[in-house]
């Protein structure tokens, strides 16, 4: 009970009492009443609106741009499993680790239960055999991990010279909405081998456009909020479609949006908080402010319409309708 209590040094609000953790672990609650009662206040916002947040676009957009066709994944920082949980969905063997031991385990009980966790320290050796993951990952995170060299150096043993993908990592040199101990964008890149660079908000507007994103030197990006760095792997091979869920997929339309009326059904876009709506309103454009939706695409998108469907794929990219299962 005392390591789901337990929280990194970043939390923002005070540790769950024991009497909440309790309760959780004799109920069976759902993924957002689990994490309220964990103490996780606006980072359970921030995990329960993660797959239609625009870093969270960024990232798959980086990831498919360098698609090593993986056979293994490795997500450091790993969250709730979100990453994994798709890449997990599209065949890969998937690991996963974090500091906060909570996080893990609402991740194999909710949202990855196909991914192998481990909990422990970034500043120490990570618990991974060299060349174990064919693909590594840190997502909005890299940022606010100490001893970043490393941290990078670690990477580049678990991965073996597969593809290293950091993205969102915040910019010293420009304004944040987080805390952290951010890097300047040559701070970065002085950590890999040889990366590319890119702008993050560029990278959501590739994902949200079906279009290639486009690497940019270092002198470029000196006033981006974040940047991505992509080392080893250059050129992408085929692999899925990152823009949509897995053919077949049930979907329902993200909570962001309140549902009204029968027929059409009225969906109107509201944010879970002032603080959610300034970081990420901005960027989130591609999710409509209200539109009217067929029942019967909704009722087709339920049935696992998507990769079939242009109605629904459509309604798919643009995140109005999202892949919740394990989620909701």
């Amino acid at each position: 009970m005392e390591l789901l209590r337990d929280q990194d040094d970043w939390a923002p609000d005070p540790p769950p009492g024991r009497a909440a953790v309790e309760a959780l672990l004799d109920g069976e609650p759902d993924l957002r009443k689990a994490m309220d009662g964990l103490g996780f206040g606006p980072v359970g916002d921030y995990f329960t609106y993660r797959l239609s947040d625009p870093t969270y676009l960024a990232g798959l957009a980086l990831i498919q741009a360098h698609w090593n066709a993986p056979r293994s994944s490795f997500e450091l920082a790993c969250g709730i499993g979100h990453y994994s949980r798709d890449l997990a969905r599209r065949g890969v063997v998937t690991a996963g680790g974090d500091v906060v031991f909570a996080k893990l385990w609402l991740a194999r009980r909710y949202v990855a239960p196909a991914t192998r966790f481990a909990c422990f320290d970034a500043a120490y050796p990570f618990p991974l055999a060299s060349g174990s993951a064919d693909l590594a990952i840190c997502q909005d995170a890299f940022y606010f991990l100490p001893k970043k060299a490393h941290v990078a150096d670690e990477l580049r043993r678990v991965s073996g010279g597969g593809t290293i993908v950091v993205g969102h990592a915040h910019n010293a040199a420009a304004q944040n909405h987080s805390s952290g101990a951010p890097l300047t964008v040559e701070g970065y890149a002085a950590l890999l081998p040889d990366p590319l660079l890119y702008d993050d908000a560029e990278l959501t507007e590739a994902f949200v456009f079906r279009r290639t994103p486009v690497p940019r030197a270092a002198a470029e990006l000196g006033g981006s909020e974040a940047v991505c760095l992509v080392s080893g792997a250059r050129e992408a091979a085929d692999g899925p479609d990152l823009t949509l869920p897995p053919p077949g997929t049930p979907l329902l339309p993200n909570p962001l949006y309140t549902l009204s009326g029968d027929d059409p059904v009225a969906l109107r876009l509201g944010w879970p908080s002032v603080r959610y709506e300034d970081e990420y309103a901005p960027r989130s454009g591609y999710l409509p402010e209200g539109l009217e939706v067929p029942r019967a695409v909704l009722d087709c998108a339920a049935r696992g319409a998507v990769g079939k469907d242009p109605k629904v794929d459509l309604l798919a990219r643009s995140r109005v309708l999202l892949d919740l299962l394990g989620l909701a």
